[in-house]
């Protein structure tokens, strides 16, 4: 019976063994899966196309490397003169963004009043309108019969810095703000009872306390300008080029592959050191997030603070002049009919594929398509995008792969810098026969969605990572202990929590798919063409019939997205970067 129950025993620690051996095999298992499917996807669709596209600034005609092209573009003064104006606008649109950002942040994230929730919708809500909108409403106003005609400023470098500013300011006030409302304010307090001024005391101690936070902003804004495309394609006219439209004509008007790939590498150094800069800034501000004071540290407004009633008025204006103002003028100038009347011809005229048969399809095909593109687009990048927080919010003890996490973590923010127009491009030379199967993906209508995933997966990744991080380690630890397998502590701990961040994760990608245009220019055919290229398509068309069809389904766009952006934002829980 002793030797019965001694087998028993064994048999019971043999199977505990092999239980556990299991459990760690599926654990092995399953983050080998979570980070393979993700680097997969971006290694075929990213990395590879981009890769193939700059490989072709050194090689010669026969295949072999030359160092000829790279020499010759830059030698050349327009490849500087593209480099100053490209550095010039993104200088000037960072720093007017932060200036103008810092006082709706301190309206919107340390005092409370009625409409705050929807102020802050509204103030998000450019920063995801597609580019093509903005820089048709900006061409709206500046033209010379516009609202603000008078100033010359049509096709020129303020109005680019101005369309800019619109779509940036909401990162810096999301991202400052975040950080403001957690300041322990009894440091101000303090400093004012011993007789500084309000000035003084912001300026000593709320500004650099700031720091991290602005200078995450400023990073990744800066990114965004040096990389802008729509706005400056629309608003430059031909007389003001970037890099990256100077890439974009290379490519389409001359097929010159050689100087577009050598100015796409020129643009991803510039991509790298923004990327590098924004990295350490954004763990800076981590770092400043965990220290910082957990209490509700927002007032009341009050017209009796001069610091509320000041960032209130600044608001106001910001909010109304920059945000609302070319919107209205957009909608104004829809209204009007090609006759001068007022009206709704242009939005009847939506059903026609327009003056001279401009577009293959109506603009209500258009937007179907639009929106079943952004729908898969939407999937993907929340699959994708989802592993890749998941993956990132660990905190492993070992710090080789705390540095590889870092790695893997600047990695998949690359395509926020790359350029669209280099990313759609290396797609048409490189996935012909992807693999060597004998398929040819250029042809496949899936090519759109995954390209537009591609741009929404960082902010998919940005948003939801803060979500995750912000999960206590002990949870999972207590629910393995108890038991709990890898697979069901994602459930039970992660995956709820998680939840928190998906609303406005999927509203991110689907509102920045919906109005995506760089890499869809390329891709997108005139039988299945998406709404922002048709609307590209309309206004470098002659006539007022297609100029009045590409405002109208200008407003149809904004107004969607909008709408999109305004309902994810009510799921909000916890701001991501964002």
């Amino acid at each position: 019976m002793v030797a019965a129950g001694s087998r028993r025993c064994d048999f019971a620690q043999s199977d505990a063994r092999a239980g556990h051996s299991r459990r760690v095999a599926g654990n092995v298992f399953g983050w080998s899966l979570t980070i393979a499917l993700p680097l997969l996807f971006l290694g075929v669709f990213f990395a590879w196309p981009v890769t193939a596209l700059t490989a072709r600034g050194f090689t010669g005609v026969e295949g072999g490397i030359d160092l000829s092209g790279v020499a010759e573009v830059l030698t050349n003064p327009r490849t500087w003169r593209l480099v100053r104006n490209t550095l010039v606008q993104a200088v000037a649109g960072t720093g007017a963004s932060v200036v103008l950002g810092l006082p709706v942040a301190y309206l919107l994230y340390r005092t409370r009043f009625r409409g705050r929730a929807a102020l802050r919708g509204l103030v998000t809500v450019p920063f995801v309108l597609p580019t093509v909108v903005v820089g048709v409403a900006f061409q709206a106003l500046l033209r010379p019969d516009g609202w603000f005609g008078f100033l010359g400023w049509q096709e020129t470098l303020p109005a680019v810095i101005l369309a800019l500013v619109f779509f940036n300011v909401s990162v810096v006030v999301r991202t400052v703000g975040g950080l403001w409302e957690r300041l322990d304010p009894r440091v101000e307090q303090a400093a004012r009872a011993l007789g500084a001024s309000p000035w003084r005391a912001f300026r000593t101690i709320t500004l650099p306390a700031l720091t991290p936070a602005i200078a995450s902003a400023a990073a990744v804004v800066f990114l965004f300008c040096a990389t802008a495309f729509g706005v400056v394609l629309v608003l430059g006219g031909a007389g003001y080029n970037t890099v990256e439209t100077e890439i974009f004509r290379r490519t389409t008007q001359f097929l010159d592959l050689r100087t577009a790939a050598v100015l796409s590498i020129l643009q991803l150094a510039v991509v790298v050191a923004a990327l590098i800069a924004s990295g350490r800034a954004r763990a800076n501000r981590e770092r400043a997030l965990h220290l910082q004071h957990e209490g509700i540290t927002t007032h009341s407004w009050s017209y009796r603070s001069g610091a509320d009633v000041a960032t209130a008025a600044a608001t106001l204006l910001i909010a109304g002049g920059l945000i609302l103002t070319p919107l209205a003028g957009l909608v104004s100038r829809s209204l009007r009919n090609p006759d001068g009347s007022w009206g709704l011809q242009n939005y009847r005229a939506l059903g026609t594929t327009g003056q001279g048969n401009a577009l293959v399809v109506t603009v209500w095909q258009a937007l179907a398509a639009s929106l079943r593109t952004a729908a898969i687009a939407t999937m993907i990048a929340l699959t994708i995008g989802g592993m890749i927080a998941l993956v990132l919010s660990r905190r492993p003890r070992r710090r080789a792969v705390r540095r590889a996490l870092g790695l893997f973590d600047a990695v998949v923010m690359l395509p926020l810098g790359v350029s669209a127009v280099t990313v759609g491009f290396g797609f048409f030379i490189t996935l012909n026969r992807p693999l060597g199967l004998n398929i040819d993906l250029r042809t496949a209508g899936l090519l759109v969605p995954i390209a537009q995933a591609v741009v929404a997966i960082p902010l998919v990744v940005r948003t939801m990572l803060p979500v995750l991080r912000a999960i206590d380690p002990r949870l999972r630890e207590a629910a393995a202990t108890l038991g709990a397998a890898p697979g069901r502590v994602l459930r039970t701990v992660d995956w709820p929590l998680a939840l928190r961040s998906l609303g406005l994760a999927a509203g991110f990608a689907f509102a920045v798919s919906l109005g995506e245009f760089g890499a869809t220019a390329f891709l997108a055919r005139p039988d299945s063409a998406t709404l922002p290229v048709v609307i590209f398509r309309l206004i470098g068309r002659p006539g007022a019939e297609n100029y009045g069809m590409a405002l109208a389904a200008s407003v149809v766009l904004a107004a969607l997205t909008a709408t999109v952006m305004m309902l994810a934002e009510r799921l909000r829980s916890q701001a991501g970067e964002f």
